[in-house]
């Protein structure tokens, strides 16, 4: 095997704003209860590739402008993302182009003229493990709250409300056992303060007009234990340590796809 690549400039972007590089997935459909009938809902999961917070949002389809309000929605409350990295779904690569302006739609804004769009190779789910894995926890979470999953649309947005929260708060770094450490750094920190959202009480007497001082102190301190303590454990390589020769033109390889039949393994060549 090839050694192991490095990890994309968006997982290492120390100091940005949380959602600036943000993955998109669904999961679902989740059954909800409207009347005497049951409906499908489906959970649009967006993930900080840096500082690895979500936000949730509950798609009502998967069609495009569906897609194109929980993005909306997203953006309206955690900004604007500079990039956003997804699967080649079908709705996606619609909203791709609405969003580089190829088609026109009201529903979005001048902003969005600005985010860059990126999708992974066909047939490499892989490539979108940093929230394939968000996923997974997000569906646990969701079945501990709610073994039964019998929701109607209100109780089944604060069912996601809630794992929102809990994933946001879990751990990112060693959890020490000594209560003068320093408490782990979670997502949270940067998004509410602290990790269960209670904003610190400050003793000393500062004056109200250079509060904001203290607010960046908070910032820079977070970021400097981000990259001191959490990011040596995203660059390490665990496998794949020797370097070989990687592929290239003429090159002949086997194709693996899960839809061929029986003892079928195609070659191809590389051009």
């Amino acid at each position: 095997m090839p050694q192991m690549a490095s990890l994309p400039p968006a997982r290492l972007a120390s100091f940005e704003r949380p959602f600036t590089f943000t993955g998109i997935d669904y999961f679902g459909p989740l059954y909800v209860s409207v009347g005497r009938r049951k409906e499908k809902r489906w959970g649009a999961l967006f993930t900080c590739l840096t500082v690895r917070a979500i936000h949730i949002e509950i798609a009502h389809s998967l069609d495009t402008s569906s897609c194109v309000m929980c993005i909306n929605n997203f953006m309206a409350r955690r900004g604007s993302p500079r990039e956003i990295y997804t699967d080649c779904g079908t709705n996606f690569k619609a909203v791709s182009k609405i969003f580089s302006g190829e088609v026109d739609h009201e529903a979005v804004s001048k902003q969005c003229d600005s985010i860059r769009w990126k999708f992974n190779p066909p047939a490499a789910p892989h490539m979108g493990g940093a929230w394939e894995r968000l996923v997974r926890s997000v569906k646990a979470a969701l079945y501990n709250i709610s073994p039964q999953m019998k929701f109607n649309d209100e109780t089944l947005k604060s069912a996601l409300a809630e794992v929102e929260f809990t994933i946001n708060s879990r751990p990112l770094t060693f959890v020490s056992l000594e209560t003068c450490d320093d408490e782990a750094l979670t997502p949270n920190h940067l998004l509410l303060g602290s990790s269960n959202g209670l904003k610190p009480i400050v003793h000393k007497n500062i004056d109200l007009r250079q509060r904001w001082t203290c607010t960046m102190q908070f910032a820079d301190k977070f970021w400097h234990r981000w990259v001191k303590e959490y990011a040596p454990t995203l660059i390490k390589r665990s496998k794949w340590h020797e370097k070989t020769t990687p592929l290239h033109v003429g090159d002949i390889v086997i194709i693996i796809d899960e839809n061929l039949p029986r003892h079928c393994w195609p070659k191809r060549q590389n051009n």
